[in-house]
């Protein structure tokens, strides 16, 4: 197996409704090449929907009752902010024929600030990160063409594709509510049916797969840290997953 080049410099190309359909064909051709491992993150408004709380006491939510608080937060939330990342299958980034790796940010339209609801530490933290909500709205991608694109240059339906991701049930719940253009279904079962149809078999949760293997704990950045590969340069808002 061949060992990955060092990254020396990440850029972080921002995708907006006028240069959308160009770094699609560009996200296009690379998968057709050999960037087939893809990870993804979303930024979205929080969550105004949360889990009962009771002092002093600490209880893990049933699965179902943590796909009901998914389904009421995506339905009525809107996606903001999408970062995907390509690589091959020994860990390289796309270089685009330079020293420089490059990853994708992508900017939607569907929320407006000032009309819809959202969880307000949330959209404060992400001011502090540099989301300017004002642009995204004015210059944003519309989610359905992105969704249509995704189609087109076949991000969906693809069993060439391994999609790699950490505690994504909410960036998978966005996708599919983007893709169907319909609230999620009622019934988790079937909410995994479509994560199946529409991203296939080979779909790994970084966060789940730490269970399985003691000393593996905390988040992304610490478990990026264990394996050596730090993702704190392309860090303003969503990072590759």
């Amino acid at each position: 197996m061949a060992i990955a080049k060092a990254i020396t410099h990440v850029v972080i190309r921002e995708v907006w409704r006028e240069n959308l359909l160009e770094e699609f064909i560009l996200i296009g051709k690379l998968i057709h090449d050999r960037y087939r491992y893809i990870s993804f993150d979303t930024e979205f408004p929080g969550c105004v929907f949360r889990p009962p709380t009771i002092p002093n006491r600490h209880y893990k939510i049933h699965p179902i009752d943590q796909y009901r608080l998914i389904k009421q937060n995506v339905d009525i939330l809107n996606l903001i902010q999408l970062g995907l990342t390509l690589t091959d299958s020994d860990g390289n980034f796309p270089d685009l024929g330079g020293e420089t790796s490059v990853v994708w940010q992508f900017n939607f339209c569907d929320f407006d600030i000032n009309r819809h609801r959202c969880a307000h530490d949330s959209i404060d933290l992400l001011k502090k990160q540099g989301i300017d909500f004002e642009r995204n709205l004015s210059h944003g991608i519309n989610s359905a063409h992105f969704a249509n694109l995704m189609y087109h240059y076949r991000l969906v339906f693809n069993s060439d594709i391994t999609w790699i991701t950490f505690h994504s049930a909410y960036d998978f719940g966005y996708l599919v509510k983007i893709l169907t253009g319909c609230f999620l279904p009622h019934f988790l079962p079937y909410f995994l049916y479509l994560v199946r149809y529409f991203f296939g078999q080979n779909v790994y949760d970084m966060k789940y797969m730490m269970g399985f293997f003691p000393g593996l704990y905390g988040g992304l950045e610490s478990l990026a840290g264990i394996a050596d590969r730090k993702g704190s340069w392309v860090e303003p808002s969503s990072w590759f997953g």
